[in-house]
């Protein structure tokens, strides 16, 4: 944590406004950075911080407000311009040339030359400096698209190091991270605050929050909320400020009783990635399935709804053995995957948010050839309704939507083929608290109208609110099953996890 002593106001955002046609996105926000202190930047999607973040980044010009950096007020009209400030984005999709070395991106348009010709050894010897300074071995050689994504993660802060940055924001940076590489990070960052460098970070975990940040600024609807010492709040404080009124629980409680076997998986494989996984869901069942990053949790998924070959295994639903080759079989038979990555595998981005409904459901709106539309817009509208999407209407395109509206449309367009085993895989990544909220309601209704439900997930907390039994996967085995929810422990997890 920062030291206390340490006050030296390193950015001022005051009054920032901006509208975009029908939306203001901000209203009058106010935003301090102090020199050597991470703050944690929080609110539910469509709050305002990607907004504010761009104004800072320079991709979006306020229609009102002022910067100022170190007491100077700065024009940011630019990313370039807010380079030369100082200021450095770390967005959560890198922005990083894959087919360039980890050297090359560092000095990427600022190349060390001499008649035209790269120093490659003097630009190495700075590479490894600036790695070795935030203390993650990556070889300058090797190619951004073959290097891990904390990897990447070192490549981004080590380029924005050597542009000079003061202040870095990074958005997500945790979000498809192991748990080891967290850790890493949050060392990372602490070299960063020695370095007296203030960081803006933005995350939807909130034990995150709690582990690193200094203070927590909250946006809600565009405002400012308030502005606190993280030590002031408490973790139900947080989500209150963030989502505007009190949440009794942060987990709905659910009281459904567990009723017959329906999804019977026995000695599933795929060469070293899946080895011999068994497992059994009842009705009205939520099975929660976690383990470290690589344990084998979404090729397992994977090979349930067909979407990869299996080299050996029986799957059974309601007692009658399933031939699934491919996911039409299996959403034939009733079986559906909500994607880890919603939004290069579950949605079409640019298409309406009814189309993207209505793909896997063309039968039930077809005749002769022909889509009958009425009766699609009808049967969307319903679900927007049941499930509370928020949308303008229906042919805003699914790229525009929030991640958790987003994350309703693909659970509508399942729930529109009756599936009755429903595996989610990371359900609530990206999607703000308020909206996790939502949607682990929405999972408690389907398992209390006697469906399947299988959770995969990486937010511990999340496992033992939500299941009702546990398996924990380590090197595509399960290592083990937690039966007693209500009194199992992260630590416990954890133990099973990397066995």
């Amino acid at each position: 944590m920062v030291d206390s002593s340490v006050n030296t106001l390193l950015l001022s955002m005051r009054g920032i406004d901006k509208s975009f046609p029908g939306v203001r996105a901000l209203r009058q926000v106010d935003l301090d950075l102090r020199r050597g202190e991470v703050l944690a930047l929080l609110g539910e999607n469509g709050a305002g911080k990607s907004t504010l973040i761009k104004v800072l980044g320079g991709a979006h010009l306020p229609d009102a407000g002022s910067i100022s950096i170190e007491g100077d007020r700065t024009n940011i009209t630019s990313p370039a311009e807010a380079l030369r400030a100082g200021i450095a984005v770390i967005y959560q999709e890198f922005t990083l040339v894959p087919t360039l070395s980890a050297r090359e991106n560092i000095f990427l348009g600022q190349e060390r030359t001499t008649a035209s010709f790269v120093r490659r050894r003097e630009e190495r010897r700075e590479a490894n400096e600036l790695f070795e300074r935030l203390g993650v071995p990556v070889d300058p050689e090797m190619l951004c698209r073959d290097l891990t994504v904390a990897q990447q993660q070192i490549v981004e802060i080590s380029k924005a190091l050597w542009l000079d940055a003061r202040i870095m924001v990074m958005d997500e940076p945790s979000a498809t991270l192991t748990p080891k590489e967290i850790d890493r990070l949050f060392d990372v960052i602490r070299e960063l605050q020695a370095a007296e460098i203030g960081v803006i970070f933005i995350s939807h975990r909130l034990d995150e929050i709690f582990n690193i940040a200094d203070r927590v600024t909250i946006l809600r609807d565009g405002g400012h909320v308030m502005t606190r010492n993280i030590g002031e709040l408490t973790r139900d404080q947080l989500i209150e400020a963030m989502v505007g009124r009190k949440l009794k629980n942060e987990f709905p409680v659910r009281d459904v009783e567990r009723g017959n076997r329906r999804l019977v998986v026995r000695g599933l494989t795929r060469g070293e990635n899946v080895r011999d996984v068994s497992l059994t869901v009842h009705r009205g069942e939520i099975l929660g399935i976690t383990g470290l990053v690589g344990a084998g949790r979404t090729e397992m998924a994977r090979l349930i709804f067909g979407a990869d070959h299996r080299d050996a295994g029986v799957i059974e639903l309601d007692g009658r053995t399933l031939r699934i080759r491919n996911p039409r079989d299996a959403i034939r038979a009733g079986i559906c995957l909500l994607t880890e990555d919603r939004k290069s595998q579950g949605l079409l981005l640019r298409q309406s948010s009814r189309h993207n409904f209505g793909l896997p459901n063309l039968g039930s709106f077809s005749s002769t050839g022909f889509l009958k539309q009425t009766a699609e817009r009808a049967m969307f509208a319903g679900y927007i309704d049941k499930l509370g999407i928020k949308i303008p209407h229906q042919d805003q395109p699914a790229g525009l939507l929030s991640g958790g509206n987003q994350q309703k449309v693909v659970l509508a367009k399942w729930l529109a083929r009756n599936c009755e085993v429903v595996i989610f895989d990371e359900p609530t990544r990206g999607i703000d608290v308020g909206a996790k909220y939502e949607f682990y309601v929405l999972m408690n209704d389907l398992a209390s109208q006697g469906k399947a439900i299988i959770m995969i997930s990486s937010e511990l907390s999340e496992v033992l609110g939500m299941s009702d039994r546990i398996l924990v996967m380590h090197e595509g085995r399960v290592t083990g099953e937690i039966i007693d929810v209500q009194h199992a422990t992260q630590e416990q997890i954890m133990q099973l996890a990397v066995q």
